[in-house]
């Protein structure tokens, strides 16, 4: 069995792999791991380039474009590993990034899934937005991270620089343990893409593992190669998926609150897109709205399967007491702040 098996998804990224795949090669430690690229149904020269380029690099090939989760989870049934990373197609490296993880997740059988240190590609001497240094939730599991508040990235001055424990990892490198994702189903194929790494940490939480940053380790991610942040579609991903997410995972008592809470809050939203004469925003809101509601049945049954996994209730760390979107308010951005801190 391979120790460390890096998988990179691959959907017409000829461009990408040309940029950023020479550095994943060079210092991906080949004594411990591997480096696969899974191609999604490509119609571009992407799988030729790479097949003579990097002969050495193992290339699995899926007949059409299964989205992240469904791409991820056909390619990694046909990888045998003790860890899967995976590693989107827009992330570069200049040192090695895989044995501070691979060390911390061998020192450690509790720990379940680990992350690097995620700095923008552009600005290296930033927090990139997709998971900076570790991500969290607040009281409504709106997302956030150790050094990047809503779309307020810090500079990386060295403040974060101690592993911690976390309630989510960025799915731009995403170190887990094989036998833990393929026992709770991977990613969810119906989230397609976003959300779909938190839900799963989630999970993970829920039978009792841990979530790790562990800032020795350094990636450089570009962002937004896939889905542009102004994206509609990803909007609609972003609003839907983390309702189905809340849906699948949160305390039963405190469900349906956390559920109404996020509905108004998402209906305010949606008003001011339709303010400011952003239709198709406000149409992606409403979209999501309606596919929660249809799926509700669905995500349900998803709910009763996973709770059957779960022997006893897990504190779970990384929850916030406050409301990351009210972090515009100095003293509220403080506080999260001194959270990532301790």
């Amino acid at each position: 069995m391979i120790k460390v098996s890096v998988v990179i998804l691959n959907w017409n990224g000829e461009e990408l792999m040309k940029k950023f795949l020479p550095s994943i090669v060079e210092f991906t430690p080949k004594d411990i791991a591997e480096v696969v690229v899974a191609d999604n149904g490509s119609t571009d020269g992407s799988v030729e380039w790479l097949k003579s380029t990097f002969p050495e690099v193992r290339i699995i090939i899926l007949d059409k474009n299964y989205g992240f989760t469904g791409g991820y989870n056909r390619a990694l049934k046909q990888i045998d590993a003790k860890y899967y990373v995976l590693l989107n197609s827009d992330v570069e490296v200049k040192e090695d990034y895989i044995t501070p993880l691979y060390e911390m997740a061998e020192a450690d059988e509790k720990v379940g899934v680990l992350m690097p240190k995620l700095l923008s590609q552009k600005e290296p001497n930033k927090f990139e937005y997709a998971g900076a240094c570790g991500g969290f939730v607040d009281s409504l599991y709106f997302p956030y991270c150790r050094g990047r508040l809503l779309g307020d990235t810090e500079e990386d001055m060295g403040q974060y620089d101690t592993p911690k424990e976390i309630f989510w990892a960025s799915g731009a490198c995403f170190f887990v343990r094989s036998e833990l994702y393929n026992s709770l189903g991977g990613l969810d194929n119906d989230f397609f893409a976003h959300f779909e790494e938190i839900d799963l940490c989630w999970r993970i939480q829920r039978v009792g593992y841990k979530i790790m940053v562990n800032p020795k380790a350094r990636v450089f991610h570009l962002g937004g190669a896939t889905l542009d942040n102004t994206s509609p579609r990803k909007l609609y991903f972003n609003f839907r998926n983390s309702l189905y997410m809340i849906h699948k995972n949160a305390r039963k008592e405190r469900l349906y609150g956390i559920i109404i809470c996020r509905m108004i809050i998402d209906g305010f939203i949606a008003v001011a897109y339709l303010l400011k004469l952003q239709p198709k925003y406000f149409v992606s809101v409403l979209k999501a709205h309606i596919s929660y509601y249809k799926n509700i049945p669905k995500l349900s049954t998803k709910r009763q399967l996973m709770s059957k996994k779960v022997t006893k209730k897990y504190k779970f760390k990384g929850v916030g007491k406050g409301l990351v979107i009210l972090s515009f308010i100095p003293f509220v951005k403080n506080s999260l702040r001194s959270i990532f801190s301790k």
